[in-house]
């Protein structure tokens, strides 16, 4: 999720990449530029913290509540991806699991679950990035941070999304044992927002729709959307993430997201 510089550096780098996106025909070109842009505006952030609720609905309209937490460093290295860190809450039969998640670029991620029950720190397989995170809609490489060079770009097509005009493109992971043979990913042309995502299994089927609303602009920069929801198309099942009270450059640093402390957070 990006958002745009208060300069003039920025109007006219903006300038540049749309006029860039607009006049290349090489559809890969285009949809690796909109990305790129998607990318730019959201650097900087430092770090940031926030409240989070997950609502798990099933296919009878049942719905259960999970109160968290969830911290992010960014990693100004491009050449790797951010850090974070989710921590249940409440109810109490999920108190106390947390996950700590290292993003890389074609690499495997490196994530660790905390499951309190267990009294021990799990590491997740890199064979297991498809495998649901805590019985919701979202899986494990859901989670971790969306870095750009993890992916392929390709420009389809411009289409009205919402209230908005969107780029959409077709995004194939490059890393190994995803669950996704590819995306269909929507940006607005307005603030180069993730509004939309279409997530193909690896039969090719249509298998889940994420749809990012309620945005919140931070320190005139940065976008974030306060509420996701994954509908899962083949077993009707959703999850809905709320997000508030973000809060950024709280000077958090690479001893906030050690595994060893996985134990001993409140």
């Amino acid at each position: 999720m990006k958002k745009l510089f208060l300069s003039t550096v920025l109007a006219l780098s903006t300038l540049t990449a749309v006029g860039a996106a607009g006049a290349s025909e090489d559809p890969k070109a285009k949809g690796l530029s909109i990305a790129e842009e998607w990318d730019r505006r959201d650097q900087g952030f430092g770090d940031s913290v926030a409240e989070l609720k997950m609502i798990l609905e099933n296919r009878h309209g049942e719905t259960s509540k999970r109160a968290m937490w969830i911290k992010t460093l960014e990693v100004p290295n491009s050449d790797d991806g951010d850090k974070s860190l989710v921590f249940f809450e409440k109810p109490r039969d999920v108190e106390g699991t947390a996950l700590l998640s290292y993003a890389h670029i074609l690499d495997p991620d490196d994530q660790w679950l905390y499951l309190p029950a267990l009294k021990r720190v799990k590491r997740i397989s890199s064979t297991n990035k498809s495998g649901p995170f805590v019985g919701s809609e979202f899986a494990f490489e859901d989670i971790s941070a969306q870095e750009l060079k993890k992916y392929d770009y390709k420009y389809l097509r411009d289409e009205p999304c919402g209230d908005q005009e969107c780029f959409v493109l077709e995004q194939t992971p490059l890393y190994e044992n995803s669950g996704y043979t590819r995306q269909e990913v929507w940006y607005d042309k307005a603030e180069y927002r993730q509004q939309k995502i279409n997530y193909y299994d690896r039969k090719g089927d249509l298998l889940k729709t994420l749809e990012f609303t309620k945005f919140h602009q931070y320190l005139d920069k940065y976008w974030r959307a306060h509420e996701l929801k994954m509908v899962n198309h083949q077993t009707g099942k959703k999850t809905t993430l709320v997000y508030d009270n973000f809060e950024f450059k709280k000077g958090l640093d690479d001893g906030d997201f050690r595994k060893n402390t996985l134990k001993r957070l409140r």
